[in-house]
């Protein structure tokens, strides 16, 4: 099937271009998101008649587009998940969470502009790319921690498992010491008193 392109489509082609796709494809995608009209003679001519205007309209999202990426280029916002003491997360981080993450510190961020190849499914720091234009494309890094102290630790450097490992490490002394304590009180009670008779 062939369509108008009316915007840059990633790995498909730039806005005017006629090119080939598949009938579902264009169905359920192209055309209902507004991206493309079916490459009939009408809407060829429609769209020459229109084609000022959506490169107008075309450049000035990029501009927006570009001055939003300025400020939102290397951001990073903290999800807050229970998980496991191994750091893998009861549930998983979604697009819709760093919209919403992203959303609540100030950006105007859709779910649909958050590329995840895949579910976030364990703590630490995530480096997700975000589409703001289909010419304009951002990272931002999640930092998922189950809350905000541990997060802060996370951005200093730590990860999850070298924490649990300090926390095993501490305990393992204060035990080790308590034992140490306990064991010199019990050999102070078995040496006899000065003043007592053997």
């Amino acid at each position: 099937m062939q369509v108008i392109l009316l915007e840059r489509v990633a790995k498909l082609g730039q806005m005017g271009e006629v090119v080939d796709v598949r009938p579902g494809y264009a169905r359920n995608f192209l055309l209902p998101q507004g991206k493309a009209l079916t490459a009939s003679a009408a809407n060829v001519a429609a769209f020459e008649a229109q084609k000022a205007q959506l490169e107008a309209r075309n450049l000035e999202t990029k501009q927006e587009a570009e001055a939003l990426a300025g400020k939102l280029d290397g951001q990073q916002f903290v999800v807050i998940r229970s998980a496991s003491d191994a750091g893998a997360l009861y549930g998983s981080v979604t697009p819709r969470d760093a919209a919403d993450a992203a959303t609540e510190a100030g950006f105007s961020l859709d779910k649909k502009q958050v590329a995840l190849l895949a579910p976030i499914k364990e703590l630490g720091l995530h480096t997700v790319a975000v589409r703001l234009h289909p010419e304009v494309e951002v990272s931002i890094e999640l930092n998922v921690a189950r809350s905000a102290e541990e997060a802060e630790l996370q951005a200093s450097g730590k990860s999850i498992q070298e924490l649990a490992a300090e926390e095993e490490a501490a305990a393992e002394f204060e035990i080790s010491e308590l034992f140490d304590d306990i064991g010199g009180a019990a050999s102070d009670d078995d040496t006899p008193a000065s003043g007592d008779k053997a």
